[in-house]
């Protein structure tokens, strides 16, 4: 296998399986589904990007165009994660509690329409800037270390 593409597939596979602690640590309760969630800490976009980023401007330059190629994907994607998808995340909530807000505002009595709502959007699909950045230094220390660690 491309050794780049492998330490950028287990820094994503690391970032998501940190992300499981990292809740128990912040609310107390073992989610095991947050190794298939979008959004949380640490971004794992960022974490794939970052270590492929690292890993070919070591191996290959700085000045290479692979490097070049990988760095301005890997920044789209992690201004993709923080803005794009975080402001998605941040509308869809909204959009999840508006028929409630409805109710409130004609001051009807609770009806239980939103709970008939067959299924609410996801809501945790972008990243907090800090998130990305953890899942950047994350990606930069596994592109580092399978870079001088590795076969050469």
């Amino acid at each position: 296998m491309n050794k780049g593409i492998g330490l950028s597939l287990s820094s994503i596979l690391l970032a998501q399986t940190l992300k499981i602690p990292i809740k128990k640590y912040q609310t107390g309760v073992w989610d095991v589904s947050m190794i298939g969630a979008s959004g949380g800490m640490p971004s794992s976009h960022s974490a794939g990007v970052s270590s492929l980023a690292t890993y070919v401007g070591l191996t290959k330059g700085v000045s290479s165009i692979e490097f070049g190629i990988a760095t301005v994907f890997g920044i789209i994607v992690m201004y993709d994660a923080q803005g794009i998808r975080r402001q998605t995340g941040e509308i869809t909530i909204k959009v999840n509690t508006l028929d409630e807000e409805i109710e409130k505002l004609a001051g009807l009595p609770d009806k239980g329409f939103h709970d008939l709502t067959e299924q609410k959007l996801k809501e945790m699909l972008g990243h907090q800037p800090a998130e990305v950045l953890a899942g950047a230094l994350l990606g930069v220390t596994i592109g580092l270390v399978g870079y001088l660690f590795g076969e050469k």
